[in-house]
């Protein structure tokens, strides 16, 4: 009897530099044990210090993209990440209904590790409107949960606040990360699960580093690609928080390019 893969499509940007986006996923996938997809929705010329350019890719393009995926592999889960326009939002939208995709994670990308924008202001809502609801997990950071809610956020209550607001748009869960909160030597992500109003801190050790590009990327990967394996959403964040934790920790180590370089996504192997 043959065997079968977890099958994982990121639909997002592409990493000239291999620390974020496509690139990032894809490794993430292969690290945790996934086949993975891609669905690319934009061409960047980017390293560890920025972005230099952005390509976006015709959302018709897209389109025929997760169509030869879907129509042939299909997909156990669905990650999100930079999708730049509301033409392209719409397209994305309009294919996972199509192909009655379950397990959608979005990572609402906004901002690049180096402020750099990644997201025209009228995409925001389009995200709101079309893919929100179809999501069964969305994961901004406080920058973009306070885009996203027009709340300024400084703390665990104000973050409870905004998962409430964003989860209005009847997705499943959100993950507001706590990252930028630098006050602390921990750090603490608010899960709140829509059904059961229901919120979970999940805290962490801080790791001071540079290399830090990517890591809402790996994370919400990691997700999916617990959710593929059929973990519930609370377990399947909680699984990995602990793998994103790890990779930086190991990525630390590290130097590469002059900027905030990328994590350590096979830190379970020896390289």
């Amino acid at each position: 009897m043959s065997k079968t893969y977890y099958r994982l499509l990121t639909i997002a940007g592409s990493d000239s530099g291999g620390g974020a986006g496509i690139q990032a996923d894809l490794k993430t996938f292969s690290a945790l044990g996934c086949y993975g997809m891609s669905v690319i929705t934009a061409l960047t010329a980017q390293n560890t210090k920025g972005v230099t350019g952005i390509h976006p890719v015709p959302a018709p393009f897209a389109e025929k993209q997760m169509e030869a995926v879907f129509s042939d592999i299909g997909a156990d889960a669905v990650k999100i990440g930079m999708l730049y326009s509301a033409e392209l939002i719409e397209t994305v939208a309009r294919q996972l209904i199509r192909y009655r995709i379950e397990k959608i994670i979005l990572d609402p990308v906004m901002v690049a590790q180096s402020g750099d924008k990644l997201l025209q202001d009228d995409a925001v809502e389009a995200l709101k409107k079309y893919l929100i609801p179809l999501a069964a997990v969305v994961t901004p950071n406080l920058p973009e949960a306070q885009v996203m809610t027009g709340l300024e956020l400084h703390g665990s209550e104000e973050m409870q606040e905004a998962a409430r607001v964003i989860a209005r748009g009847k997705c499943r869960s959100v993950l507001i990360k706590g990252g930028h909160i630098e006050n602390s030597d921990i750090c603490t992500d608010i899960l709140y699960l829509t059904d059961e109003d229901r919120f979970v801190a999940l805290s962490s050790e801080r790791i001071e580093t540079r290399n830090n590009h990517g890591t809402g990327c790996t994370l919400s990967s990691a997700i999916a690609a617990f959710l593929a394996k059929g973990d519930n959403i609370e377990n399947a964040v909680r699984k990995a928080k602990v793998y994103i934790h790890e990779a930086i920790r190991a990525g630390a180590d590290y130097t590469l390019g002059h900027g905030h370089g990328p994590v350590h996504h096979f830190f379970q192997i020896q390289i």
